[in-house]
């Protein structure tokens, strides 16, 4: 089954002004993404897609292919959607274009669900949580599933709500949500026709749109989140680590 990966990148950020041209370890922050996707197993091809020159542009200084999109996509998804629909493959596998430290054998596992499980459309990662407080934290996403590992909710919210403590329990019963998915390339052309939906609105995560339609999410569990680059301290970090 043909499989590729599509790494969106933008290059506004609130947060971290044009984060994926960071290049303070000679490397730009987009480039430390591809080279560790081009990794992956199970990937045929690795492609960027933007929809600013000047990512282009960097793109082309480090040999990656890279594909100018339309510019009114309102998120990473549409954009990739855009590229998939002129690739051959089966599988589209979305990694975030500020995740330079991602394990490539996290894509292989995210791609192998769908290719294990012909009736799923989508699936997702999931990891434990190191500390109560990252389970408070609205900026870390967690994800309840069903015993087959089928997603039926996502929310920046602790869930489960623990009765017995007030609030979270132990930690070992939460996971949290990692920022990569995979579709079927035909599903990428059904999901991004939905209209964005309500409980997507109101927690901002696009996946609640899938759930909300009725389509299913299938989940695994790794053995551990990495942390991607949204913030100057996180990318201090990064550069210190890679340095």
């Amino acid at each position: 089954m043909r499989t590729i990966v599509v790494i969106p990148a933008r290059y506004g950020s609130s947060r971290l002004a044009c984060k994926v041209l960071a290049k303070e370890t000679r490397k730009y922050l987009v480039q430390h993404t591809y080279e560790r996707a081009l990794c992956a197993a199970r990937v045929c091809e690795v492609v960027i897609a933007t929809d600013d020159e000047r990512v282009m542009e960097a793109c082309r200084q480090f040999g990656a292919p890279c594909v100018m999109t339309s510019p009114d996509h309102q998120s990473g998804t549409d954009r990739i959607a855009e590229v998939a629909a002129k690739r051959n493959c089966q599988i589209v596998v979305n990694v975030q274009a500020d995740e330079p430290e991602i394990d490539p054998a996290y894509i292989d596992r995210v791609a192998q669900l769908l290719e294990d499980n012909p009736n799923m459309q989508m699936a997702t990662l999931l990891a434990p949580f190191e500390t109560a407080a990252d389970i408070a934290n609205p900026n870390i996403v967690k994800c309840v599933t069903d015993a087959n590992g089928r997603a039926l909710y996502f929310s920046r919210s602790p869930i489960p709500y623990d009765r017995q403590t007030a609030g979270v329990g132990d930690i070992s019963g939460y996971r949290r949500h990692l920022g990569i998915y995979a579709y079927r390339r035909d599903f990428l052309k059904v999901f991004t026709a939905l209209s964005p939906s309500p409980l997507e609105q109101c927690e901002k995560l696009e996946q609640l749109r899938a759930l909300e339609n009725g389509f299913s999410i299938l989940t695994a569990t790794v053995e551990k989140a990495l942390d991607g680059v949204d913030t100057p301290e996180q990318y201090a970090a990064f550069v210190k680590r890679y340095k």
